[in-house]
């Protein structure tokens, strides 16, 4: 882990942000005392949750067992039909 100065980190901030995109962590010192430790962001867009999803097993034993339910859409008309007064 590189080590730098609050001092160089004060001269040259943009530098050192991108070094630390770069190189991983920083840590940022105060007479040779540790302040503040500078971390890229880790990149979100590559961690999707849903691309990284397992079936759990219960669920996989009953799939099998399981119909396609019932469509929303048609219980819905339905229910608009019986309550409309035609």
């Amino acid at each position: 882990m590189k080590t730098i100065s609050i001092r160089e980190l004060h001269e040259r901030t943009g530098a050192w942000v991108r070094k630390a995109v770069e190189l991983g962590a920083i840590t940022v010192t105060e007479r040779g005392k540790p302040l503040v430790r500078l971390e890229p962001v880790p990149d979100v867009r590559s961690a999707n949750p849903f691309r990284a999803r397992r079936v759990r097993p219960g669920y996989a034993r009953l799939k099998g067992k399981l119909g396609r339910g019932t469509d929303s859409t048609a219980m819905i008309s339905e229910d608009r039909e019986r309550a409309s007064p035609s």
